[in-house]
This record gives structure tokens, C-alpha cells and sequence, in this order.
């Protein structure tokens, strides 16, 4: 039985009717369905996944721009995690496969709605695409994420408007300082955003300045798993 969405904040109720894009475990895309049917657990359990992508943003000083997710978002709601992880939907512009377009388009559309960044501040051609991880991730006994996420790098400098009902809090942190909010048990943290760290952000971090130059990794990793 579909769950009730009541108790739900109204502006993320209407978020769950967007139309994700389904893929099979190579990241091939076989259809589309509702962001809520892709994060219930009982569909997830049955092997449903889906294309999503996060976004590492970095100042001029090389720090990164962490969000805490709002109380209002119906999974995750509270934790910390990296700039921006969202999904590409069922759409012409976003389901463009080459050079990672349709992925670079949700990005870009994605950071103007929760940080109000503009997108010339953010040029399409200005992400650094890296890999893709694969990770499955309860929420709670009902929701959850199974995701093949792409993970796209960028270097700039930009003016925020935080979307209130998106983002409770944000800080620029150093490398130094992201460990130390790892190591506070306090400091409750997105299960993807952890698994990056664990296996890749910190080395791509110390190679900031010569990003691009690292080759992309066409290998889809399974995390979690």
C-alpha cells in the first residue's frame, strides 16, 4: 500500500511526483518513475535504482561547501552532506547521455534551486566529471536510496540564496575540518556523502588544483554493498 504523504511537508510532497530516470545496474537507462516510488524501501528491496549525481563545490580557497539537509526533506532529513545530490529527471535536457550533459543540466538547475546559485556562476563546462559509485541506503524503515551517482567536481566562487525549505545550515569546510565533523558523533552525516569520502574525496581534494587532469573512471563502483 502507497504510503501517506500527509505528515509530509507540502513543497516536498510535490517534489516526489518528479520523474526519475530508472537504469539497470551498468547505469542503462530503462525508464522512469516518481521520485517517491524510486525511494520507497519496499521498491529499492526489489532492485529498483536510479541516475542521481552529487556536486563538490569548492571557493578559491579549496574549501568545500557542505548543506545540511532541511527537516522538511522526507529522507535525510538533518544530515549533513556534500554541496549538492539531487537526480537528473525524465526530461529531454537531462537525458542527454554524452559528456554527462543531462547529469551537468540537473546539476546546475539543482544548485539555483537550494543555494540560489546562478547558473552563469556555474558553466556546464566548468564540472569536472570523476566516476560514478552505485550504493544502496535506507533513510528509515520506509524510505531509502539506490542510486548510480555521479560525481562531478567544480572550482568557483558564487553568491548564495539558501532555500529555507532545502537547506537548514551550510559552512565552507578544509579538508582538516571535514574530518573532525566525521569524528563527531554528533554530527549526523548522508550515507553516500560518507562513502565518498571514505574511498575517493579526499585524494581528489589534494589534487584540486590539477583536477583537470585526473582521467575520469568510466568504472561504476559498488559501495556499501
Amino acid at each position: 500500500m502507497a504510503p501517506d504523504l500527509k505528515e509530509y511537508d507540502e513543497e516536498q510532497v510535490r517534489l516526489m511526483e518528479e520523474m526519475c530516470i530508472l537504469v539497470d545496474e551498468n547505469d542503462k537507462r530503462i525508464g522512469a518513475d516518481s521520485k517517491k516510488t524510486c525511494h520507497l524501501m519496499t521498491n529499492i528491496n526489489d532492485g529498483l535504482l536510479h541516475r542521481a549525481f552529487s556536486v563538490f563545490l569548492f571557493d578559491s580557497e579549496n574549501r568545500l561547501l557542505l548543506q545540511q539537509r532541511a527537516t522538511e526533506k522526507i529522507t535525510f532529513p538533518d544530515m549533513w552532506t556534500n554541496t549538492c545530490c539531487s537526480h537528473p529527471l525524465n526530461t529531454p535536457s537531462e537525458l542527454i547521455e554524452e559528456e554527462q550533459l543531462g547529469v551537468r543540466n540537473a546539476a546546475v538547475r539543482k544548485l539555483e534551486h537550494e543555494l540560489g546559485i546562478k547558473p552563469e556562476e556555474v558553466p556546464l563546462d566548468k564540472f569536472k566529471y570523476l566516476t560514478r559509485i552505485h550504493y544502496l541506503a535506507p533513510s528509515d524503515g520506509q524510505w531509502g536510496e539506490h542510486e548510480v551517482d555521479y560525481i562531478l567536481f567544480i572550482k568557483a566562487n558564487v553568491n548564495l540564496d539558501i532555500n529555507p525549505n532545502e537547506i537548514r545550515d551550510h559552512r565552507y569546510v578544509t579538508p582538516e575540518e571535514l574530518k573532525a565533523m566525521f569524528a563527531d558523533p554528533d554530527v549526523p552525516m548522508t550515507p553516500w556523502f560518507k562513502l565518498i569520502c571514505n574511498s575517493f574525496l579526499f585524494k581528489w581534494w589534494s589534487q584540486l588544483d590539477t583536477i583537470e587532469s585526473v582521467e575520469a573512471d568510466n568504472t561504476i563502483h559498488r559501495l556499501g554493498f
